[in-house]
């Protein structure tokens, strides 16, 4: 019988088997650019609903993020911190959950099909490297098991960039 929870449970099964296979595809790589472009293309794969995966690189001189690797149609190349969801998690340092894009103070429209968004912050070494962002067509696409999960995705990756 479906449940919430069992929903929920195998949602967080896949979760561990994405981050397991990150860490067998990233084993022993040590290219950045390598290591995101995969990362993106495996969340592309794994997220139902989703429009768009990528990152942004923290370039500290312009203060601005920069796109990365990613999976989907064209987008914004810089983003001052501070503005948008990116910017904004960026400069919190904390991962951000917007359930309507169009809600968000400030919101920049990269894709006007985006809907709802996850940004989540990549810290090492306790400096800002850049963010994990995710967008999706649905509104509440994202949620509490999203954004545990994705931290620790984060966790994983950064042991490999």
């Amino acid at each position: 019988m479906f449940t919430v929870e069992n929903y929920s449970q195998n949602r967080e099964k896949g979760y561990d088997l994405v981050i397991k296979q990150l860490r067998a595809l990233l084993e022993g790589e040590t290219s950045i650019t390598a290591n995101l472009a995969n990362a993106s293309a495996l969340l592309n794969q794994f997220l139902p609903a989703i429009n768009w995966v990528g990152f942004y690189e923290y370039e500290e001189l312009s203060d601005q993020l920069v796109l990365g690797p990613f999976q989907g149609l064209p987008a914004c190349v810089r983003i001052p911190l501070g503005k948008g969801v990116c910017g904004t998690a960026a400069k919190e340092q904390k991962t951000i959950v917007v359930e309507d894009v169009h809600q968000f103070p400030g919101h920049i429209a990269c894709d006007a099909a985006s809907q709802s968004e996850i940004v989540v912050p990549i810290i090492k070494e306790g400096q800002l490297f850049g963010v994990l962002d995710i967008d999706s067509p649905e509104k509440n696409r994202f949620d509490e098991i999203d954004k545990v999960w994705l931290e620790r995705f984060v966790e994983e990756l950064n042991k490999h960039i």
